[in-house]
C-alpha cells in the first residue's frame, strides 16, 4: 500500500525540477555565493572557536585571581582599605 497516489509524487517531482530550473535556483546560488565571498572578507570565527576562547579566557582570569591572592599572601596582607576606595574592580 502506498501512502501517495503515483500521480502525486510524479506532480511533486515535475514542481521540484520546475523550481530548480527557474530564475529563482539562479538568483539563490548568486546570492549564496556573494553572501560565502563577503563572509570569507570578514575576520569571523565559529561558534566553537567562540567558546574555545571564552572557556581559556575563564582558565585564565581564575589563574590571575589565584596568583594575585598568593602574592598578597607572601607580602603579607595590607591594612583594609578604606570605604571610599573600595570600589569594584
Amino acid at each position: 500500500m502506498t501512502i501517495r497516489p503515483d500521480w502525486f509524487e510524479e506532480f511533486q517531482k515535475n514542481m521540484s525540477d520546475l523550481i530548480a530550473r527557474s530564475p529563482a535556483a539562479d538568483i539563490e546560488r548568486n546570492v549564496k555565493a556573494m553572501m560565502a565571498q563577503t563572509f570569507s572578507r570578514l575576520d569571523l570565527i565559529t561558534r566553537e572557536e567562540f567558546d574555545v576562547q571564552a572557556g581559556l579566557l575563564q582558565k585564565a582570569l581564575a589563574r590571575i585571581d589565584a596568583l594575585e591572592s598568593r602574592i598578597k599572601a607572601l607580602e603579607g596582607e595590607p591594612p583594609a582599605p578604606e570605604p571610599e576606595s573600595q570600589h569594584g574592580a
